[in-house]
């Protein structure tokens, strides 16, 4: 509630702003980029004076909407200006309702990826009084001088100036002191993509473009000596100009020298992994540094039918290394559901990235982002997909509804037993030998069939399905099971007592398993624990957002 409440601001020490910048954030523990990237750019693209008329508010989709606006209402704006993406739309669509009842004469600005595309068809755009469409940077601040000050633009819809990168204010100055010592810091290097994966926005962009390396390696070190210790850099391709990978990745070994709990995350190409960012991977401390390696699907048939490129021999052997010889966190992204593959191929491909062994595989099914040319393949594939937020596939002609909802479930589960790292030991009874994803795949339908739920899985509970199913289903050793989950179970640090291991932890003394602790913090990371600290919730942040 402490952390609620610190992102909204009281009532009785409101200052009046003539303009609101506000989003409401997927958890406390992300900060807003984007927003902080139009709070830089105000006076330089809106004129003097503009900044400082402009407050920027944070809140969380969980908190009531009628709080968001007595909140907003009592700066006393006369525009606001809202974030919207994905995961927030529902939430802030009923905030401009809201808004728009109570004061129709504020002004509403809409912007970000969710509204930057199929505008006419949304709710929420109908409600605004302008949507900025595309780069914000520019057009925001212009728009907000026109409002407050005049002439009023006539055009609802503003297509978003994309200026060159040099023309424009970097952000950091803007994140908090407290920004810095609690939460997840997004920064970019580049802006931008070269490649066309047709499930991704970034398809659309003609390339990637940097900013000057000079000056953001300074922002970096002016971040770095306020204290800022986790980063997680947004560029979608981060190892693409190797030469600006290779400065990053020094500049954040030497601050190591210094302070020993620096974390930074990337997201990589996973084909390209040359020696000279090897060289510098493999001195990294465990617990520092962790890569997002997309690799979506493992099939070259429906890798050319979404226009990825990706060898997948090298993608294997940069995994292969990178989970052997170095100590960085790997999380690796498939996707369910895109055009053409079957669940016998994703299987085989979750297998192949299974036995490659990365610390954590990010299981998603295919969500249809506005704007993204994956819809082309709509009625050839007869791809049908949920019309709510996210937009997530329903069926497709190689996958019907009833499979689709299986593997959804298995995606949740997933997460729950593998990605939770509290079955390290536990895991591998459950999916070895053999085909993990299918063994994955029957526990996952015994698990529904036994429980009918998805969520609300108390930890003691999941431990004892686990023995159920391993034991009754898969009709492996009772010892061997208990061993294995009696090891995990301590190691989670938990104090409760599941049935199947209460006879035995009754004769424990309570102290951990030294080695069972020590595979664990190699197998998942310190990041992955629900019982870590700030730090560990921030890694984790880092992977899921």
């Amino acid at each position: 509630m402490n952390r609620l409440a610190s992102l909204s601001t009281s009532l009785q020490s409101s200052p009046q702003s003539r303009v609101v910048l506000a989003t409401l954030n997927a958890k406390y523990i992300h900060a807003s980029l984007g927003l902080r990237c139009l709070l830089a750019n105000l006076d330089v693209h809106g004129g003097a004076g503009l900044r400082a008329q402009t407050q920027l508010r944070e809140f969380v989709i969980g908190q009531p909407a009628t709080r968001i606006v007595e909140d907003l209402l009592a700066l006393e704006p006369e525009v606001i200006g809202l974030g919207i993406y994905i995961w927030n739309v529902v939430e802030t669509t009923q905030v401009v309702r809201l808004l728009k009842t109570l004061r129709p004469d504020i002004r509403i600005v809409l912007g970000g990826p969710e509204v930057s595309h199929e505008v006419e068809q949304q709710e929420i755009c109908r409600l605004a009084d302008h949507v900025v469409t595309g780069w914000g940077d520019v057009s925001f601040p212009k728009l907000c001088r026109a409002l407050l000050d005049g002439p009023r633009p006539l055009m609802k819809v503003i297509t978003g100036e994309q200026p060159a990168l040099s023309e424009l204010a970097l952000p950091y100055q803007d994140y908090t002191a407290d920004d810095l010592a609690q939460r997840l810091l997004y920064v970019e290097a580049s802006r931008g993509c070269p490649f066309k994966c047709e499930f991704c926005l970034s398809s659309l962009d003609k390339t990637a473009w940097a900013f000057d390396l000079d000056v953001f390696m300074a922002e970096m070190e002016a971040l770095y000596r306020r204290g800022a210790r986790n980063f997680k850099f947004v560029d979608r391709t981060f190892n693409l100009k190797i030469d600006n990978s290779v400065r990053i990745l020094q500049f954040f070994l030497d601050r190591l020298q210094e302070t020993p709990d620096v974390f930074v995350h990337f997201e990589v190409v996973p084909d390209s992994l040359p020696d000279r960012l090897k060289e510098l991977i493999a001195q990294f401390p465990a617990g520092a540094l962790q890569f997002e390696v997309g690799i979506q699907s493992f099939n070259p048939e429906v890798q050319q039918r979404i226009s990825r490129k990706q060898d997948n021999s090298k993608t294997a052997d940069n995994l292969r290394w990178l989970v052997g010889q170095s100590q960085a966190h790997v999380h690796a992204d498939l996707i369910f559901g895109l055009p053409g593959e079957t669940l016998a191929s994703f299987a085989e491909g979750f297998d192949r990235l299974y036995e490659l062994a990365p610390h954590e595989i990010q299981f998603g099914v295919l969500k249809r982002l506005r704007g993204t040319p994956i819809t082309r393949h709509t009625a050839d594939f007869a791809m049908l997909y949920d019309p709510q937020t996210p937009y997530t596939i329903l069926q497709n002609s190689t996958v019907d509804f009833l499979t689709m909802q299986r593997v959804k479930r298995f995606a949740r589960y997933w997460e729950m037993v593998a990605n939770s790292g509290r079955f390290a030991l536990g895991l591998k009874l459950l999916l070895e030998p053999g085909s993990a994803f299918q063994h994955c795949l029957n526990f996952s339908d015994w698990l529904w069939q036994t429980t009918g739920k998805t969520h609300e899985f108390a930890y003691e509970k999941l431990v004892d399905l686990l023995f159920e199913h391993l034991t009754q289903i898969r009709a492996l050793a009772a010892p061997d099971v208990c061993a294995a989950l009696l090891a995990d179970y301590q190691a989670s640090g938990a104090r409760g007592r599941p049935a199947c291991l209460a006879a035995v932890l009754a004769g424990l003394q309570k102290t951990p398993s030294l080695g069972v602790e020590k595979h664990r913090a190699e197998r998942q990371g310190r990041h992955l624990s629900q019982q870590q600290s700030l730090r560990g919730e921030i890694q984790k942040a880092a992977a899921a957002a």
